[in-house]
């Protein structure tokens, strides 16, 4: 199979939804986008802090305890009116997603223990044309891109041998619940999905299926992935551009940051679907035939005539 490199252009647009890195991973600068899931690391032994521009309205979640004698996964803390609160974990493997109401809209985060937590995260409002400077996505190199490709392949055998290696690569699979885009004669299945947030990176392994007796020909630099209503074009793949007649084809590619130059910050556990451009023509449509049964009456010829 060759790679294909398509180097994003990182420029800033305007009401640009994006994530910003504010100088350290523990302190992060987040545009506000209800559209999106916002993973937060936090921690059992610091204290992660999320503010937002106003009063939050209101609260919700699943596992979360206010006094910290009470059984949960995260103890809370928060002040009604106040911009902001406070959460750690209460256990080492807790996990949750908290909404916050703010201004009419809800945002969700996704909540996980981690080893590097964030400290603070400010949730901002997009940037106005007339505002400059914001934070860029990594600007990640094709060798580099190539790399994370082959660390999501080698996945398995580095976590059994080096866990070290992939202790920062965030990795779910979708055994039960599988994200498949259906096209009617081809069908698009994302198998496994790896997050490298240093490099705000996703890598996905596909599995293309061909349904008809023609072989399905694409523009293997073509991927693209939709969260929620944003695309999200490659910026590698790794694919031949072809699945054989009634065939299967394994694909990897990647999306780094966002199209307009922020930081994705996507969480795995968004509705992800994905496109790619097709070249082979479509089967053809068989003709539709209608069946009645609707009595046949007979056609007589004039009177006079034969």
């Amino acid at each position: 199979m060759k790679s294909t490199v398509k180097i994003l252009s990182f420029t800033i647009s305007v009401f640009a939804a994006a994530v910003a890195l504010a100088g350290s991973p523990a302190i992060q600068q987040v545009w506000l986008d209800d559209h999106v899931v916002v993973s937060v690391p936090v921690a059992t032994n610091c204290v992660t802090t999320i503010n937002f521009p106003s009063p939050i309205d209101a609260i919700d979640g699943a596992g979360f305890t206010v006094d910290g004698k009470t059984p949960g996964l995260f103890q809370l803390a928060h002040t009604k009116g106040s911009a902001f609160l406070s959460v750690r974990a209460l256990s080492p493997k807790a996990a949750s997603n908290l909404n916050i109401r703010w201004n009419n809209q809800t945002y969700v985060f996704e909540l996980s223990v981690s080893d590097t937590p964030m400290l603070s995260l400010n949730m901002e409002a997009p940037p106005t044309p007339e505002e400059e400077g914001v934070g860029h996505a990594p600007e990640v190199s094709p060798p580099k891109l190539l790399a994370l490709l082959d660390k999501a392949k080698a996945f398995p055998l580095l976590k059994a041998q080096q866990p070290e290696s992939v202790a920062d690569v965030g990795f779910t699979t979708y055994d039960g619940k599988p994200l498949v885009s259906d096209f009617n004669d081809y069908e698009i299945q994302i198998e496994e999905t790896f997050r490298f947030n240093a490099e705000d990176t996703l890598v996905f392994r596909l599995v293309i299926t061909n349904k008809i007796d023609a072989p399905l020909i694409y523009q293997p630099d073509s991927f693209a992935l939709r969260a929620g209503n944003r695309l999200y074009p490659q910026s590698i793949s790794d694919a031949d551009g072809t699945v054989p007649p009634k065939g299967r084809s394994i694909v990897y590619f990647a999306i780094t940051g966002t199209p307009d130059g922020g930081r994705n910050e996507l969480s795995l556990k968004n509705a992800f679907t994905v496109l790619v451009t097709r070249l082979s023509p479509p089967p053809p449509v068989p003709p539709v035939v209608t069946v009645t049964n609707a009595p046949v009456h007979p056609i007589y010829p004039p009177r006079g005539q034969p």
